[in-house]
């Protein structure tokens, strides 16, 4: 399959890049491409949209002091690339959404693959506004889906516990804090399963691990002898879980805490 692919450096589209060539597709990367530029997609079976224009390491509230900037560039210069996809004849697209679209659903609440999005901040608003209108140009040769990634970790750049472990190591114990993570080798797996699974549509959660700061850093401690005093267990009870019945249908199995404390080493070594 021939694959353009739009954010392959970013932190969710080097893993699925990597993937998808080790699968054996002919991937493109679009050199030169930009939110809001109109690309040639002509020859293409499939469109991955991993792009997004934010502020450095940040989603939530990655709009900094441009809220019409960051709506212009992820928004509708997502419209246009979905259009000059449907335009060029590629059949299938999946766009990276985010959990942050159930970010208004009640706390403690399980999130299933087809709850409609509740967003509460521009972020989430987007990625929902985005889904909406990929959906809406669906047809039968015009196959379209959104997947919901939780936070997204793995070794290489950009890394997103890098500011957390390196603050621990200097001596700073941070607040307490319990998340949803996946691996970025199991989101590129769910990518790459949903892009050939015949019945795509719709959206699709992708979420592995209930992962406490204070597990992560006692492993982060074992690793190298810090002393730093760890920080409480969270309380999770507040916690959103999302449910991935479409993606484990298809046979998905993410590596749980057995690849976080695989990988955890190689994190350690790319931070120094």
């Amino acid at each position: 399959m021939k694959i353009a692919l739009t954010g392959a450096s970013g932190l969710v589209g080097r893993w699925i890049c990597r993937a998808a060539i080790a699968a054996g597709h002919d991937v493109s990367t679009l050199p030169g491409w930009r939110l809001g530029d109109t690309p040639d997609l002509q020859g293409c079976d499939a469109l991955i949209h991993a792009a997004f224009q934010h502020a450095p390491g940040q989603y939530r509230g990655g709009e900094g002091d441009d809220p019409l900037g960051f709506v212009r560039a992820n928004l509708d210069g997502s419209l246009l690339l979905f259009r000059a996809a449907r335009r060029d004849g590629v059949g299938r697209v999946l766009f990276l959404s985010s959990r942050a679209v159930h970010d208004g659903h009640p706390e403690g609440a399980t999130l299933p693959d087809e709850l409609s999005p509740a967003p509460t901040n521009l972020y989430g608003q987007v990625k929902a506004d985005a889904e909406s209108a990929l959906a809406q140009m669906a047809g039968p040769d015009f196959l379209t889906a959104s997947l919901r990634p939780t936070g997204v970790y793995g070794p290489g750049a950009p890394q997103k516990w890098a500011g957390l472990i390196a603050d621990f190591l200097r001596g700073i114990t941070p607040a307490p804090r319990v998340a949803t993570e996946v691996h970025g080798a199991d989101l590129a797996q769910a990518t790459l399963l949903v892009l050939g699974d015949p019945a795509m549509a719709g959206s699709y959660n992708v979420s592995d691990l209930v992962l406490d700061r204070h597990q992560l850093l006692a492993e982060v401690a074992r690793l190298t002898g810090c002393t730093t005093p760890l920080p409480l267990p969270a309380d999770a009870t507040a916690l959103r879980h999302p449910i991935c019945a479409r993606l484990q249908a298809l046979g998905w199995r993410p590596g749980g805490l057995h690849r976080l404390r695989q990988d955890l080493p190689q994190i350690m070594t790319d931070l120094s």
